[in-house]
């Protein structure tokens, strides 16, 4: 198994597991469940240690697909920039996240505004998560590519390239 095969198995934990945390925690805030709020803060824990080496892979998983045919590599660039901004919310979820875990440890009021702030971060969390995996899923999916991306992809109406007619 290489880097590519690493970061296509991994890559949709932070996804996933982001949108099930915000769930569980949404559910243990409306239920006052604290049990609940620090099951879902272990999870974004979890949630971003394994977003590192997804992000710590992509570089090579870029490397071995960006020269075969159809791929775009606007999409990369995308993707990549998407990237770095989701590794950086989720990382900071996750802080947050033990700081809550820890005054809740030791019975303070101020954890409960601290999971509340865990909420607001796990929402833009996943939503920037799901935004790195469809640019992702399009780099190389290109049934996925939309007309709202701007970019060209092969077979499609409009493509300046035509194939030569016999009759040429």
């Amino acid at each position: 198994m290489n880097q590519t095969h690493f970061h296509l198995l991994l890559n949709h934990f932070p996804i996933i597991g982001t949108l099930i945390s915000t769930v569980l925690l949404m559910w243990g805030l409306y239920k006052k469940q604290l049990n609940i709020q620090k099951a879902a803060a272990v999870t974004f824990v979890i949630m971003a240690l394994i977003a590192i080496p997804v992000y710590l892979t992509g570089e090579p998983a870029e490397e071995s697909v960006e020269r075969l045919p159809g791929v775009s590599e606007a999409m990369i660039e995308l993707h990549e920039e998407a990237a770095s901004i989701a590794i950086w919310i989720m990382e900071l979820t996750a802080l947050v996240s033990i700081a809550a875990l820890f005054f809740a440890w030791r019975k303070s009021r101020f954890a409960a505004t601290l999971f509340m702030f865990v909420m607001a971060l796990s929402l833009l969390s996943f939503a920037a998560m799901a935004r790195t995996g469809y640019y992702g899923g399009q780099i190389r999916h290109t049934e996925l590519n939309t007309a709202g991306t701007g970019i060209q992809q092969p077979g499609q109406p409009g493509n300046i390239k035509k194939e030569k007619d016999d009759d040429d």
